[in-house]
């Protein structure tokens, strides 16, 4: 048996001594400031924030997104127990400093993105952006028409009205009925907002259809349980409820620079916000996106050259211009 200590064992070149002398650099003030102390009654002494900022750092550069399998990691790797040093480590303490400071941690990592492309690390000549569909948690059935979901919030009003009426009767005062009540109440509103937002959401479709001229809005359908999903076609040839998830790449250090969420069913015009998102973030502008046809447009194109971006790309099938009623070999 040869025993050696978490940092003989650890090399003196690796990544994880690098993020951990950054982490200690930074001002985690604002981390601080939520942890309080008590006095007189029982619990337990938090982790530190820079132990959890670097983890979630760490497993950010390591391509770790959750919190349990992070936690895993904090239990069989080394970079991960050498920078816990002794401290123990479990999913839920990870997840909730992550939801609880999640606008921090973000501005956190633009920040730190930032550095780099200041330092020359990452020098954003060149991005290269693509996108994934990501299953909503929204069901096929749940998709209704304009005249259902008017009907439907017009009963989640009445229901409402009639919870509220009955929690300020006399005959509720009781502590666990109107509990009870409250609950009920709040469920309610919740599914009332939910049917208000995809009412919004279908005269939102319905304005984007007619300026597409296909169909009017009767035909329009949206979620009653996650409005802002659209049906997209999945990677198993089928369709599904989906959000359209953005990733731009700085292609000489591969690090991701910006990342967005839409309900875009193609991918046409999602390169001008990208672009715009990564100057808003950092201050310059790419001199080169690399994308592949389907965020090839003639709008999309033009908007880019007009702010500084050259666009590089993979030209449509013949196939696909055939079908459009092109020429696929004239000047696109």
């Amino acid at each position: 048996m040869q025993l050696f200590s978490l940092d003989q064992m650890l090399p003196a070149d690796h990544r994880a001594r690098t993020v951990w002398a950054y982490v200690k650099l930074l001002n985690l003030e604002p981390f601080y400031a939520d942890i309080e102390v008590t006095d007189h009654s029982p619990g337990r002494s938090p982790a530190a924030p820079e132990v959890l900022v670097g983890l979630w750092l760490l497993a950010t550069l390591d391509g770790i997104s959750s919190a349990r399998e992070l936690a895993r990691r904090c239990e069989t790797d080394i970079p991960y127990l050498w920078m816990l040093g002794t401290v123990t480590m479990n999913h839920h303490t990870l997840s909730d400093f992550r939801v609880q400071h999640g606008a921090r941690l973000e501005r956190l990592l633009v920040d730190t993105v930032a550095a780099l492309v200041d330092s020359g690390f990452v020098p954003l000549e060149t991005i290269a952006q693509d996108g994934m569909r990501v299953r909503a948690s929204a069901g096929s059935s749940s998709f209704r028409r304009k005249p259902t979901l008017e009907k439907l919030q017009q009963a989640a009003q009445e229901h409402v009205d009639r919870l509220r009426r009955e929690a300020e009767s006399e005959t509720d005062r009781l502590a666990g009925d109107a509990r009870r009540k409250a609950a009920a109440e709040r469920a309610a509103r919740e599914r009332q907002e939910r049917l208000d937002e995809a009412l919004r959401q279908h005269e939102q479709l319905s304005q984007q259809r007619e300026q597409r001229k296909k169909g009017d809005g009767q035909t329009t359908r949206v979620s009653t349980t996650d409005p802002e999903a659209r049906k997209m076609k999945m990677a198993n040839g089928g369709y599904d409820p989906a959000f359209n998830v953005q990733f731009a790449t700085d292609a000489d250090s591969r690090v991701i620079v910006a990342v967005d969420v839409t309900n875009g069913g193609t991918d046409g015009s999602e390169l001008p916000p990208m672009l715009e998102k990564v100057r808003a973030h950092y201050g310059t502008t790419p001199a080169h996106a690399l994308v592949d046809s389907a965020y090839a447009t003639q709008e999309s194109v033009t908007t880019a050259e007009i702010n500084g971006t050259k666009v590089v790309s993979t030209m449509p099938r013949a196939s696909q211009l055939l079908e459009n009623g092109k020429d696929p070999y004239s000047r696109q």
